[in-house]
């Protein structure tokens, strides 16, 4: 059997209440007893349980989530899940705010990060923009002890302690592989519509599906991608354009946001037989797939994100390890016949 605080206590020969406040660090041991109960624990093996004696502490996590401000479908359903998960908070024993920067600017990101007092606030969880600026302000953090973990998009490079979001690259591959099912038979462009490359989780998307249509599918060449910092009316101007300018497309890719855009830019132009998939399930994005103007949406859960980033970032405050399998993303694909 596991070493308990009360075999500490009888190893010692001292009381509970001594072993208690050595083992929290708390003042009004002496030396020598402070030592003689660090003894008894490396004699034991005994091994703390942290989540047990936070909770019986009831110690609160502070957390704060970055995200991007603006229009963008996803990041208000993003939003409203870590809004839900505050109304958790008396119960995961967190204090969780949200701060909001415009969207695709990393000085404003760095100006919040740097603005965190480490002394207030346990974890940090961000959509962040892969820059070196944003990198070195994640290691500052880190470097003061605050735990920083990657939400939807993740910083390579950085010393965060965890992404939370799907594997995009396999994101990206899914993708290729559905476009090119959708378009057998048939030789032709596919349209790639980006948000930004900046973005790890664009630029791991754009990745993994050119290395899917090269490889498997070399009568689809690709157009773009197109850059349309995740802003609707600039996705509908780029495909209305990109339709209109080249008669080859049979195809359309849309690995980031805007969907809004991509579906007035195909209405516009009924006569184009179009093969089309989108990311994230949304107002806008559920109506085109129950219509058949888009044949295929890739989602990730980003209640489960959310939820796993509070986990993790509790988990690597007290010192664990979270768990793997609990805390993978997995990627969905909604077809209009098992949308939910």
């Amino acid at each position: 059997m596991r070493p308990t605080v009360h075999d500490i206590a009888a190893e010692a020969g001292v009381s509970l209440a001594t072993v208690d406040r050595v083992l929290n660090g708390r003042p009004g041991v002496r030396r020598q007893t402070v030592e003689r109960v660090e003894k008894a624990v490396h004699r034991l093996g005994y091994i703390r349980d942290l989540t047990a004696a936070n909770l019986a502490r009831r110690r609160i996590y502070p957390l704060v989530f970055i995200i991007p401000s603006g229009p963008n479908s996803f990041m208000r359903v993003l939003e409203a899940e870590i809004a839900s998960a505050m109304q958790r908070s008396p119960i995961d024993r967190t204090s969780i705010r949200i701060e909001t920067v415009p969207p695709f600017d990393p000085d404003a990101i760095v100006r919040v990060l740097d603005a965190i007092d480490p002394k207030t606030v346990t974890g940090v969880a961000l959509v962040a923009t892969d820059t070196e600026e944003i990198r070195a302000a994640v290691d500052r953090l880190i470097d003061q002890g605050v735990q920083v973990a990657t939400l939807v998009s993740d910083l390579p490079g950085s010393r965060r302690v965890h992404y939370c979001g799907i594997d995009n690259i396999a994101a990206g591959r899914t993708a290729g592989n559905l476009i090119g099912r959708f378009c057998a038979g048939r030789s032709g462009k596919v349209l790639v519509v980006a948000g930004s490359l900046k973005l790890s989780d664009h630029m791991d998307r754009a990745s993994g599906f050119a290395a899917v249509l090269e490889a498997e599918f070399p009568d689809l060449a690709i157009v773009g991608p197109v850059e349309t910092n995740d802003d609707a009316d600039t996705v509908g101007q780029a495909v209305g354009a990109a339709l209109d300018a080249d008669p080859a497309i049979v195809a359309i890719y849309n690995l980031g946001a805007g969907n809004r855009g991509l579906i007035e830019g195909i209405a516009a132009r009924p006569a184009r037989r179009l093969s089309v998939v989108a990311h994230e399930v949304t107002e806008h994005s559920r109506r085109a797939l129950a219509d058949g103007v888009f044949d295929a949406i890739i989602n990730q859960d980003c209640g489960h994100e959310v939820r796993s980033a509070i986990r993790v970032l509790k988990a690597h405050a007290d010192g664990l390890d979270p768990l793997s399998d609990q805390e993978r993303i997995r990627i969905d694909i909604f077809l209009k016949d098992n949308l939910p």
